[in-house]
């Protein structure tokens, strides 16, 4: 079996947290640097991830999360929030990141950022919210990924109230709307979830060949 898979079978969504417990500045570096090298369309990455460690900012966020203290107990809290209303702006920032990395000019990209926008900004602005909302799932992935590898547990959870989050972390001023959450730390040995087997569907009931 690959070391992949047993990482994955090896994590859980994690119910109760060792709250002295703390992931180190280096596990962090490298979680931090998975979450940069996840892909995303077009390369954009149409979302800001924010890394809540202040205590009371996180007291105020477990009301907002069903009451769940994951939110309070695990070493750190990520908040994924995409980019509304995305359009030239941030295209043009992106093209700007992308000339000076490779070395090259804008006229050498010209074609691509105008392809860019057309596709973009012909997409309706509800929609495109929607699509960079998707996008924080495939670095949330890379995040829970990363995590197993180096034996931190993880929790991604949906069950919150983003419009609460959005006012408690300053996010409508920033265009900015949190759309997934994952706490991340060490789970606690009075977890019995941890003990739970697995439950998955069978391959011949998840898989379709044509």
């Amino acid at each position: 079996m690959s070391q992949f898979n047993q990482n994955a079978k090896w994590r859980y969504a994690t119910k109760k947290y060792d709250a002295t417990r703390k992931v180190s500045a280096a596990d962090l570096a490298t979680l931090k640097e998975a979450i940069n090298l996840s892909a995303s369309s077009y390369g954009l990455q149409p979302y800001k991830v924010i890394f809540v460690e202040n205590p009371e900012l996180r007291a105020q966020l477990q009301p907002a999360s069903w009451g769940q203290t994951q939110i309070v107990d695990a070493s750190h809290l990520v908040v994924f929030a995409n980019e509304l209303n995305l359009g030239n702006e941030q295209i043009d920032a992106y093209f700007e990141n992308l000339t000076q990395t490779r070395g090259i000019t804008l006229e050498n990209v010209q074609g691509y950022v105008d392809f860019m926008k057309g596709a973009i900004n012909n997409i309706p602005m509800e929609i495109r919210n929607v699509w960079t909302a998707k996008q924080t799932y495939i670095a949330l992935s890379n995040l829970m990924n990363a995590a197993a590898e180096l034996k931190i547990d993880t929790t991604p959870m949906e069950g919150f109230d983003p419009q609460q989050y959005n006012e408690i972390l300053g996010l409508n001023d920033k265009n900015l709307n949190a759309a997934v959450v994952c706490a991340i730390g060490y789970r606690h040995a009075e977890d019995d979830t941890q003990h739970y087997a697995k439950v998955r569907k069978a391959e011949n009931d998840l898989f379709v060949t044509l």
